[in-house]
Formats: structure tokens, C-alpha cells, sequence
């Protein structure tokens, strides 16, 4: 009911304001309600001006140009009243009284000249500027209005906007350009206002000394009473109008609205309850300028005091509803989202089904037996080992491996897990969780009643033993592994094995930026300018691919830009960087400063390096498949012997024979390292153990 009336107030106020063309205020209450009125416009315009100023955007105060007719029209009638009561009796209320004795200061002439400087500034400065403005933005904007129109179809196409979204955009856009043209033609109103002004000034000053003059009145009498109406009357419609016409000019690149002229103002009137505050201290303040009606100032001045801070608090009040509001309903879609949701409903999103193309680099899978080893809120530790390994895979092999996405299976045994590279699996074993994994290492005096199974990273036979069972286990020479031990070890081991496929470009990009923090200009020089960095991540995958680390970079870089003539044939240029890094490869295959090794017959390094012919893209072996036969039988037989005895089987050759030799038996032979005589360190003794030779 209250809001009905609020809207209503403002319709009512336009009818008085056109009844207030006709009827002589001036008589009402003996000028009481004139006075009041001419405040209310002082008030009126004040309040509009700091609207203009608060406001971030047009739309918050798209009624303006129709407040301007407003406005001009309650000046109008209120210089009606005034005029008719200057004609008739040389006075129109106490307002116009003082404000012509305060600007006049007992001098008509100074007084008169005063308001001219006013209205000059006002009309020719204020008035003309807002003028301009307005019909230069109205202009503008029209001319804007079809390449908005194209940018917002543009990102409706491209998905960056919804229909919705675009009417709203084209609406506003619409009402923008309404706006413009309506405030082209309401600053005519404040231009024709001010014009009426001098007009009505001119013939209260004219028309009040021919009345005084015909009435019989001294001519110094008649300039005295109606010179100080005149400027009065002038100043209180001169100073709304120049308020309105400084609102006028901050106002002219605002936008049109879309709601009614009555809610609108009872909207945007109360949007900003510090206005109001500051126009009642205004009105209070104004008390102090004698003969002012103090009442009347006070009345409006705690009234709007009053109603600014009831709307503040209100606003206050609001936006606390608002925002435990928003908390509420952040809660209420929380518990949607971890509500299960069924297949059905999960995937009618299309972006969920992108999210199965995801491969995850490398990944585990449990049967729900283990899952309390992995799940760290039971207490299982499985993920921080796994973080010690990621660290001393780091320093060991100079990468650093991505992290192991973990999922339950419930499709497998529940005592089993699965190990995948890239979405495949490379790997799976079975452990008994309450049990302990025993190794005999041949120091076994009395076995251990187990469960006899295979070790999953090395394939070597062992034996299950209860918990109760442990120290019997250990006083007989069993090597002991816990559960979470043996899944560790054989992901470290599949890791080893595939580490050359889980290096990406980014992560190669990823070192070389760290390089480049203590040797840039090496850096700058060389990757990618002149090594892209695919073919650096060519080259690093080949020496992981053969267990040499790749954590000295800078030498890796250095000898790659020392040979770049040989970067057609990739294999030659990694036994370059090979041949740099003899000190790692030493201390990775080395025990105690000593390798033992089985050596390679110079015949058949000499027939290997007769076979090897060179192409376009590479060097490449050409043997007949016997001769071929004939080495894998003998290589496995050397290997065959020693292998218990050595587990790492190294085979040393000469450099050129190395990388030929190596892609020859790695069809035939697994886990047998190839070294070069180049790729060892001086300082290190090479004891031979066999020799392959046909």
C-alpha cells in the first residue's frame, strides 16, 4: 500500500505543477506555500546534481530527460506565481525577498549586474556546452548501433554468449540509443528555460516600475522594491537551473529505461541514501543565512535526514537478507553437486564425456582390499612413499615423473592392482595385505610354511608368510618386504622401464626454462632456435631409454652445440652426449669403481660395422638374418652364464659398433646394457667376464 502511494506522489506532483500555472500561489497561506515551493525546487535540483554525480552508469538514472521537462515546467509555474505577485504587490514571499537583499547589498545596480553574470554563465557556458554534448553523443551512438549490433551476434556464434545474454545486450544497446535522442531534444528544455528567465526578469523589472510609477510611487522607491524582486526571483530560478544544467552535462552518456516513469523515480531517487543525508545537511546549513525561513529549512532538512537514513538501513537490512540468501543457496548447490549423480544424469553433460578422452600418463587401479593402503585417512602411507620416489627418481634420473592418478577397480581381484602408462596397462600384481612378501636369497637354513607366488617387479620366485609368522620368517634369513613395499617397487621399476614414453615436450620445456635461470645465453643461443624442442625430447628419451640420467642438462645442451653437424642422424649425436656424460654412466653401472663386463670379438664388430648403411634419415644395420642368428645364440650363452652371478649383464664394445649392437639384440635380449669404451670413465677398472665371439 505504502509503495502505491510512494508512486502515486509523483503523478499527483506533475497535475499540481500544470495547476500551478493558473492558480496564484502567492495567496495561499499569506506566501507560505510559495516560499515552501521555491526551497523544494532549490532542494529538488539539488538532490538531481548529486545523483548525477554518485551514479556509475546512464541506466541508473535513465529518467533524466524526463525529469529535465519536469523540472522546467515546476520553474515555469513557480515564475508565474512569482511574476504575478511582483505585478501586483512588488512582493513574492520572503524567500525571493532575501535572497534579493543578500545578493544586492543594499545596491540595486551591483545586485542587478550579479544576476546577469549568473544567467550568462548559466546559458552561455553550462547550457550551450550540455547542448553540444548531447548532440554530438545522440549522433554518435546511432552511428555505433550496427557495429555493436555485429559484435554481439559474433560472440553468439562463437558460444561466448547465451540468447539470453545477447537480447539483454541488444536491448541495452536499443535503449542507449533512445536515450541519446531524448536527451538531444530535453536540453532545448534547459535552453529555453534559461531564456525565459531574463525574459521574465525583464518584464518583472519593466512591468513592476510602470505599476509602481502608475500607482504613484517615487521613482527611487519603485527601482528600489522592484529591482530587489526582480534579482530575487531571478537568483531562486537561476540557481535550480544551473544545478539542472551541471546535472545536464554529467548526465549525456547515460542510457534510456525500460521500467515506468513512477517506479523508476521511486527507485532511483532512493538507490543512494547519501544523497539525502547530504541535501538535508545542505538545508540545514542554509538556516544560518539570515531572513531564510528557518522552520521550513529545518522541516526539509531533518525530513531528508530522516528518509536517508531509513533508506539506509533498509538497504542495509536487504543486502544482509541477500547475502545469507546467496550462502544458503551456495550450500543448497554443494549438496547437489555432491549428491551422487546417476550415469545417465552425469554424462548428459557433454563436457563430462570429453572428460573420458583424458589419458593419464601413468595410473594405478586397486581392488577394494587395498584401498585402505592408498586411502590416507585410514592410515595408509602408499601416496607419501610414492612422493619419495617421484623425489628420488628426481635426483637420480634428472625427471621428473608426473603424478600417479589412483582409482579403484572394482572389476579386478580385490587383492590385485594395475599399473597403466598412457591408459594401457603395463603391469598388475596381487598382494596378500595381511602377509608379508619373503625373499630367499640362498642364506635360508629353515623354510617357512607360505604361500609360494612370484615377486612382480623382478619376476623372482618368494613366498607369502602370515604376520604371525614374521619372526620365525626373519631368524631363518627371509627378506622381508611389507605389502606397500612390494606395490612400491614394482611401480619404480615400471617407471624405469617406461620413463622415455613419460616424458612430454612441455616437461622438456620445463627444464630447459629451469637451465635457463643460471645459463641463459645458452639457452637463448640454442633451444628453440636452432634445437627444437622435439628433437631435444627425441634425444632425451633415448638416453632414459637406456637408464643413462638426464640430469645434467648444461652438458647435454654443450655437446648437442658442438655437433651440430651431425644432427641429421639422431643416434650419432646421442652417442656424442653419451660420450659427454661418461662420468654419470660410469657412476650408474659401475660397483666400487669397477665394471665387469663381456667384450664383443673385433670380427664381429668389423662385419657389424660392414653392415651398417646410411640414408637420408639415418644410419641403419643390413646383416644377413644367419649372421644375425649366430651372435644372438653366442651373445646368449655369454649372458647365460654369468647372469646369476651378475644380475646387471653389461656388454662392452667399441664406440662405433655401440648403438648398432644395441638395436641388434634388444629384439632378441631384455635388460642387457651396451657401453662403449668412450662412455667410461678412465679411472675405472673393466674386468671382462666373457667374450662373444663366433
Amino acid at each position: 500500500m505504502v509503495k502505491k502511494m510512494l508512486s502515486n506522489v509523483f503523478a499527483v506532483f506533475v497535475i499540481f505543477i500544470i495547476l500551478a500555472l493558473i492558480i496564484p500561489l502567492n495567496g495561499i497561506f499569506n506566501g507560505m506555500l510559495l516560499d515552501f515551493l521555491l526551497l523544494v525546487n532549490i532542494g529538488l535540483s539539488l538532490v538531481i546534481l548529486l545523483i548525477t554525480m554518485y551514479i556509475k552508469e546512464a541506466l541508473e538514472f535513465s529518467i533524466f530527460p524526463t525529469i529535465l521537462l519536469i523540472t522546467t515546467v515546476f520553474r515555469l509555474a513557480l515564475n508565474v506565481s512569482t511574476t504575478r505577485g511582483i505585478l501586483s504587490t512588488g512582493f513574492a514571499g520572503n524567500v525571493i525577498a532575501t535572497f534579493g537583499q543578500f545578493v544586492m547589498g543594499g545596491d540595486p545596480v551591483v545586485g542587478f549586474i550579479i544576476f546577469i553574470i549568473i544567467f550568462l554563465a548559466n546559458f552561455l557556458v553550462i547550457t550551450k556546452g550540455s547542448e553540444r554534448v548531447s548532440e554530438v553523443a545522440a549522433r554518435f551512438t546511432l552511428d555505433a548501433m550496427p557495429g555493436k549490433q555485429m559484435s554481439i551476434d559474433a560472440d553468439l556464434n562463437t558460444g561466448a554468449i547465451t540468447d539470453e545474454e545477447a537480447k539483454i545486450r541488444r536491448a541495452n544497446v536499443q535503449r542507449e540509443a533512445d536515450f541519446f535522442g531524448a536527451m538531444d531534444g530535453a536540453t532545448k528544455f534547459v535552453k529555453g528555460d534559461a531564456i525565459m528567465s531574463i525574459i521574465t526578469s525583464l518584464i518583472n523589472l519593466i512591468g513592476g516600475a510602470i505599476m509602481g510609477l502608475t500607482s504613484g510611487m517615487e521613482f527611487g522607491d519603485v527601482m528600489s522594491t522592484y529591482s530587489l524582486a526582480t534579482v530575487g526571483d531571478g537568483l531562486c530560478s537561476q540557481i535550480p537551473s544551473l544545478l539542472i544544467s551541471v546535472a545536464t552535462g554529467m548526465v549525456v552518456t547515460r542510457t534510456a529505461s525500460e521500467g515506468s516513469f513512477n517506479e523508476d523515480v521511486k527507485v532511483q531517487f532512493t538507490r543512494n541514501p547519501t544523497v539525502l543525508i547530504i541535501t538535508g545537511i545542505v538545508m540545514l546549513v542554509l538556516m544560518l543565512v539570515p531572513g531564510f525561513p528557518k522552520p521550513i529549512l529545518a522541516i526539509l532538512g531533518i525530513a531528508l535526514i530522516y528518509g536517508g537514513v531509513f533508506l539506509g538501513r533498509r538497504k542495509t537490512a536487504e543486502e544482509k537478507v541477500s547475502t545469507a540468501a546467496a550462502e544458503t543457496q551456495k550450500k543448497v548447490d554443494e549438496a547437489k553437486a555432491a549428491r551422487p549423480q546417476s550415469d545417465t544424469d552425469y554424462y548428459r553433460d557433454i563436457d563430462n564425456v570429453f572428460k573420458l578422452l583424458n589419458v593419464e600418463q601413468v595410473e594405478m587401479e586397486f581392488g577394494y582390499s587395498l584401498l585402505h593402503l592408498v586411502d590416507e585417512r585410514s592410515g595408509g602411507n602408499f601416496i607419501e612413499r610414492v612422493v619419495l620416489f617421484r623425489k628420488q627418481f628426481a635426483l637420480d634420473m634428472g625427471m621428473v615423473i608426473p603424478s600417479v592418478r589412483m582409482r579403484d577397480n572394482p572389476d579386478i581381484n580385490p587383492n590385485q592392482y594395475i599399473i597403466k602408462i598412457k591408459g594401457e596397462e603395463v603391469a598388475r600384481g596381487e598382494i596378500l595385505v595381511d602377509h608379508y612378501l619373503a625373499l630367499d636369497n640362498g642364506d635360508v637354513t629353515m623354510p617357512v610354511d607360505g604361500i609360494d607366488t612370484i615377486e612382480p617387479a623382478f619376476g623372482i620366485p618368494a613366498r607369502w608368510i602370515s604376520e604371525d609368522k614374521k619372526v620365525a620368517a626373519d631368524v631363518a634369513g627371509y627378506t622381508l618386504i611389507d605389502p606397500v613395499s612390494v606395490m612400491i617397487t614394482h611401480l619404480s621399476e615400471v617407471i624405469k622401464t617406461h620413463c622415455s614414453e613419460i616424458l612430454t615436450r612441455q616437461d622438456v620445456k620445463t627444464m630447459v626454462e629451469n637451465i635457463k635461470k643460471t645459463n641463459a645465453t645458452m639457452v637463448e643461443d640454442l633451444v628453440p632456435n636452432v634445437i627444437s624442442y622435439g628433437y631435444l625430447q627425441k634425444v632425451l628419451q633415448m638416453l632414459l631409454r637406456e637408464g643413462v640420467p638426464i640430469r645434467d642438462m648444461e652438458t647435454i645442451l654443450e655437446t648437442l652445440s658442438d655437433h651440430l653437424s651431425s644432427m641429421k642422424d639422431i643416434d650419432i649425436t646421442v652417442e656424442y652426449v653419451r660420450q659427454s656424460l661418461k662420468r654419470t654412466i660410469t657412476r650408474r653401472f659401475a660397483e666400487a669403481n669397477s665394471l665387469r663386463v663381456i667384450t664383443i670379438d673385433p670380427r664381429i664388430e668389423d662385419m657389424i660395422v660392414a653392415s651398417v648403411k646410411k640414408s637420408d634419415q639415418g644410419s641403419y644395420l643390413s646383416m644377413d638374418p644367419e649372421t644375425i642368428q649366430r651372435i644372438i645364440a653366442k651373445t646368449t650363452e655369454e649372458v647365460n652364464k654369468i647372469k646369476d652371478v651378475i644380475p646387471n649383464v653389461i656388454i662392452l664394445t667399441s664406440p662405433i659398433v655401440r648403438v648398432y649392437f644395441k638395436k641388434l639384440i634388444d629384439q632378441f635380449l631384455q635388460n642387457i646394457t651396451v657401453l662403449s669404451y668412450s662412455e667410461i670413465d678412465s679411472e675405472t677398472q673393466i674386468q671382462s667376464v666373457g667374450s662373444i665371439a663366433l
